[in-house]
């Protein structure tokens, strides 16, 4: 059995096909990185995986059940854009996901439960290396400490599934190496499943264990928006020799 299944999916919006005939199978622990022209439904794909959107036909599946159609804990989220609360410091920003589970009228916990979710907050801003900046705002953070900050929020949950939105694409090269860096090494330690969107293809090559391209492969000029985009190539990128391949694949695509 699969970890995450993906059986004949498409995605319509009204007379705009946006993706057609997806059938994907995914294990845990894969890293899949996602790239290809904009507008090809690459971020379409990454909100049905969160719950924002539905397939319009076929059936998503998570360890053999249907994928909930409204984003939960099993799944966590970083945008390209920070998505933190401005108002409340690094640590408290970590904690709230927790907060509200545990008190969700009140949005704030006591006693030790409260000392529990704190601890545990603690460790995900050790790990994303935000120590010592627990008790900053988000406007004292440079952009790659509120990456770190978002991730953190994003693994408070232990969601099954971590999805990455172009999440380095704001980011100066020298700290986006170091986002890099960090990712990789939380998806090792964690066994995370992640689905990465970039429009960096040497991101893609660089992180992934795998590199899933989206194209059309059916165009009608007379109705533009009749066919969808489908996943065109599904490479290995496990092991040196199969990035390699992978590389020569895309640049013979690319020279047709």
């Amino acid at each position: 059995m699969s970890f995450l299944t993906v059986e004949n999916v498409y995605k319509s919006y009204e007379n705009n096909l946006v993706l057609e005939r997806l059938n994907l199978t995914v294990e845990q622990g894969e890293f899949i990185s996602m790239v290809g022209a904009s507008g090809c439904g690459k971020s379409t794909f990454l909100n049905m995986l969160l719950g924002q959107e539905s397939p319009s036909k076929g059936k998503i599946t998570l360890e053999n059940k249907i994928l909930i159609q409204e984003p939960d804990e099993n799944r966590g989220i970083v945008f390209q854009k920070y998505s933190v609360f401005p108002h409340l410091t690094v640590l408290n920003n970590v904690m709230i996901a927790d907060e509200f589970t545990q008190a969700k009228w009140l949005g704030w916990s006591k006693g030790k439960t409260k000392k529990a979710i704190k601890h545990k907050a603690q460790n995900f801003i050790d790990a994303v290396g935000l120590t010592e900046a627990m008790n900053k705002y988000p406007h004292e953070l440079s952009g790659g400490m509120q990456q770190r900050l978002a991730i953190a929020q994003a693994l408070m949950k232990s969601p099954k599934i971590l999805l990455l939105d172009e999440p380095f694409g704001a980011l100066d090269p020298g700290i986006r190496a170091d986002m890099h860096k960090l990712i990789h090494d939380l998806w090792r330690k964690n066994n995370l499943t992640i689905f990465m969107v970039t429009h960096d293809i040497k991101e893609g090559f660089s992180l992934g264990s795998r590199l899933w391209v989206f194209d059309k492969v059916r165009h009608d000029p007379q109705a533009p928006n009749a066919y969808g985009a489908q996943i065109t190539f599904d490479l290995s990128l496990k092991t040196d020799d199969c990035k390699v391949n992978a590389k020569t694949t895309i640049n013979n695509m690319g020279q047709k």
